[in-house]
């Protein structure tokens, strides 16, 4: 059993991490499901820890300092995406240990892990557990106490992979994202990987690359059509390396940046600050950093491309579509956990997250007609900017595809009251379409910016009406615009109100709300009914 490691003992254990790590990195691509589903986690610790290896490889017998030193340099400048900028902290923590060393023990190699989960923990804004931080956290815990067993590094590092397997497995339940893909995290099994490898080296195997994979843990592969592309909440993993030029405290941009969005890793390394952050606006990342130096690499990635073009590989490598067990189905598309049990207590089989502000791709759709066990599938838009990309679904499936087109949620359900599961492809067609016509849309939103606008002088924060696709009227006050609909509603007659509130609004703001409708529509049936959207106040149908 190997007792202590130098140099180029340490130099081999990165190779062969290395080298591991890439023999299974579409393993790990085929499990990134967290932070995003974007399917890049192997590709991304392999280049990452590659930039390690290929600068080990020019250094000759070097001293344990040097390469830990070179090994953490490389990582820090080739980090990419989330998971290879921690990949690189957790190696820049062991340099930082190993530094003036010439030789480690068993004891000094579980505080280099430590420090490694240290300086992992220190430049991630909002560590979340079921991740790679936290296998390496209790591994390195589990080494340090076995090192007060047994000085031998080996038998450290042996304790650090048994606990590290443990810490691994539990992180499915450990974190939703995961659990319902029923995968491990990916970066946590990259850096078992990486141990795994380290302990071959410190037995004196060194690794190809060329391996085959190793076997996954709970399920080979998440399915990446579980995941909405319209749930990524930020577009761009965008990534950069600032030169510094002064000696500005880094703080106030480490907050900057993470008001601008979230997976935030940021590492001031003295000479370079090295940024990774996950927003909708990389512009202004950039333009912030300018003040500390100049960039010695920019990288910009659409995480949602990504995530779609992994969604239409996995669709064209076996594509999912639901035998029929009945003639008909019907998926819908909305936002808000409400609208949607509204539409599933109403028949529908499939609901297709998505709406005012981010609209489904033809594929989202075309993966949610698959998933129907239904000869033909309605398809209900309830947005007219959808309208069209769900009219290319029929083209792409052996199923038969009829787009009702519906231009609103309200539109959408009132469509399927119409719906008769026992009728014909045309009675159901003709009904479904002929009720669109019967209800108004109302909608309260609220201005994101100053603007001129059919006549109307809008303030940013003013809140706005929508009648139809009509502005209707703006007020800084939302119960004004609430008693001007009704009063609308009144006048035209209508008898059955039924009002939706969204995510932002409190139940009880909600009652007040229906109220001022009892009130001015006194011969109408006024109903109140959760409806979770976001961006809209209130969505009001009436008929």
């Amino acid at each position: 059993m190997k007792q202590i490691i130098n140099g180029s003992d340490f130099r081999r254990l990165v190779i062969n991490a290395a080298a591991n790590i890439e023999n299974n990195k579409q393993q790990l691509n085929e499990l990134n499901v967290f932070p995003v589903p974007d399917g890049d986690t192997g590709t991304n610790m392999s280049m990452t820890i590659n930039a390690a290896s290929a600068d080990l490889r020019k250094v000759e017998d070097p001293t344990l300092e040097k390469a830990a030193k070179t090994a953490a340099s490389a990582m820090l400048r080739g980090a990419r995406g989330n998971s290879g900028v921690i990949l690189s902290l957790l190696m820049r923590g062991i340099s930082n240990v190993l530094k003036g060393q010439t030789q480690a023990d068993g004891v000094l190699w579980a505080q280099a892990l430590q420090g490694g989960v240290d300086a992992a923990y220190k430049a991630v804004m909002k560590p979340a557990e079921g991740t790679i931080l936290t296998v390496a956290r209790l591994a390195a815990a589990k080494a340090a106490e076995a090192a007060r067993e047994n000085n031998h590094i080996e038998f450290v590092h042996d304790a650090a992979i048994a606990e590290a397997k443990v810490a691994l497995a539990a992180t499915t339940d450990m974190n939703p994202v995961l659990k319902k893909a029923g995968v491990v995290d990916a970066g946590g099994k990259g850096w078992l990987l990486a141990l795994e490898a380290m302990a071959l080296a410190l037995k004196g195997e060194d690794l190809d690359v060329s391996a085959p994979a190793s076997e996954g843990e709970t399920k080979d592969a998440a399915d990446f059509s579980d995941f909405n592309t319209e749930d990524i909440t930020f577009t761009y993993c965008t990534e950069f390396i600032i030169q510094r030029e002064n000696d500005k405290d880094v703080e106030p941009f480490r907050a900057f940046l993470d008001s601008l969005g979230d997976s935030l890793v940021l590492v001031d390394d003295e000479e370079i600050i090295k940024v990774h952050v996950h927003t909708n606006d990389p512009g202004k990342a950039l333009h912030e950093a300018i003040d500390y130096g100049s960039f010695v690499t920019v990288k910009i990635e659409n995480m949602r491309l990504q995530h779609t073009e992994k969604v239409m590989t996995e669709n064209e490598k076996a594509p999912k579509i639901a035998a029929p067990e009945k003639p008909f189905g019907v998926v819908s598309v909305c936002a808000g956990d409400g609208l949607a049990d509204v539409f599933v207590n109403l028949g529908v089989d499939g609901i297709i997250s998505g709406g005012q502000t981010m609209n489904p791709s033809t594929q989202d759709i075309l993966t949610a007609v698959n998933a129907v066990p239904a000869e033909t599938v309605f398809v209900l838009p309830n947005n007219k900017n959808i309208i069209m990309a769900a009219e290319q679904v029929d083209a792409l499936t052996e199923k038969n595809v009829v787009v009702i087109p519906s231009k609103t949620v309200p539109q959408g359900i009132t469509a399927m009251l119409s719906f008769n599961p026992e009728g014909s492809l045309e009675e159901n067609t003709e009904a479904l379409t002929e009720a669109l016509a019967t209800v108004d849309t109302m909608q309260i939103t609220y201005a994101a910016r100053n603007s001129d606008f059919d006549g109307f002088d809008i303030h940013e924060g003013d809140y706005m009406a929508l009648y139809g696709s009509q502005l209707f009227s703006t007020s800084k006050d939302i119960k004004v615009l609430l008693r001007a609909l009704a009063q609308k509603v009144r006048d035209d007659g209508k008898e059955y109100i039924t009002i939706y509130y969204g995510a932002d609004v409190k139940e009880r703001h909600a009652q007040k709300a229906a109220d001022i409708f009892a009130d001015i529509c006194p011969d109408a049936d006024v109903n109140l009914i959760r409806g979770g959207q976001p961006v809209y106040y209130y969505m009001i149908s009436a008929e």
